[in-house]
């Protein structure tokens, strides 16, 4: 397929846009999927998939570098998360054949609103880092929840960075920038997965992937580096207008007329 000039800087306009929200709290896909969409709309749907988890992935990478020498991440917790993420996304992946994942819609839009909601009217919620999960109940709980938010990127995907720095926050204690860097670590297991998935099945346009992966390092690194600077008050503030958007979205797809 040929892609003209014009449209490769436009998709990396978007990607960059993409990484860099990405890398503060999730929610790329809600910018790169739509451009994909819109400007390649000759080309199938798993492809147009495949190419955007390449490209996220690439910039997932850049954030959890720069997190990494910004950041002290618990490890210890994040590594088994991500692995379990990984393993589960091929899983969810896979999955997508036999169920619809449509059907998700009303019970992720019903979850978002409540996460929105809850972190609205606490206003302390992710101010302060105080662990609270220790030892074999910290893994356990690690494994479980990169599993379940892994397999849920592979088979559906909308908000699982959302869910996952919420979860890092209410669960296991993390204040918003370290929920944020623990996030991108387990999203890039899930990332990593799905895009191996769908290079092996051949579905990924590289000619786009590859110039918007770099892109998306490039506003993945911007991302990451501004969120360490400025700290929780802007995540949160991201975090929430992000939710809002998502919220917005899975409604219109939800309820729109058919």
């Amino acid at each position: 397929m040929l892609l003209s000039g014009a449209t490769i800087a436009a998709l990396c306009g978007f990607a960059f846009l993409a990484g860099f929200t990405d890398a503060v709290v999730g929610g790329g896909g809600l910018i790169q999927v739509p451009a994909l969409l819109l400007l390649l709309p000759g080309v199938p749907i798993p492809v147009l998939f495949g190419t955007n988890k390449l490209a996220s992935a690439m910039g997932t990478v850049a954030a959890v570098r720069r997190y990494s020498r910004g950041l002290a991440i618990d490890w210890r917790i994040v590594l088994p998360a991500a692995g379990a993420s990984f393993l589960c996304s091929l899983l969810g992946a896979h999955a997508v054949s036999a169920v619809r994942p449509e059907a998700l819609r009303p019970v992720i839009l019903a979850l978002l609103v409540a996460v929105a909601l809850f972190t609205w009217r606490a206003r302390d919620f992710g101010t302060i880092h105080a662990p609270r999960l220790e030892g074999g109940v910290a893994l356990t709980v690690a494994v479980v929840t990169g599993g379940a938010l892994g397999f849920y990127d592979g088979f559906f995907g909308p908000g699982a960075g959302s869910f996952l720095i919420f979860l890092f926050v209410g669960v296991f204690g993390f204040d918003f920038l370290a929920a944020s860097a623990a996030g991108k670590v387990v999203n890039l297991g899930s990332n990593s997965a799905a895009a191996f998935y769908f290079a092996f099945t051949d579905q990924i346009l590289y000619k786009a992937a590859i110039p918007m992966g770099l892109a998306s390092v490039a506003g993945a690194t911007l991302g990451s580096h501004l969120a360490l600077a400025r700290g929780i008050r802007l995540i949160r503030v991201f975090f929430l207008v992000i939710v809002s958007a998502l919220i917005a979205r899975l409604a219109w797809d939800t309820f729109r007329p058919s």
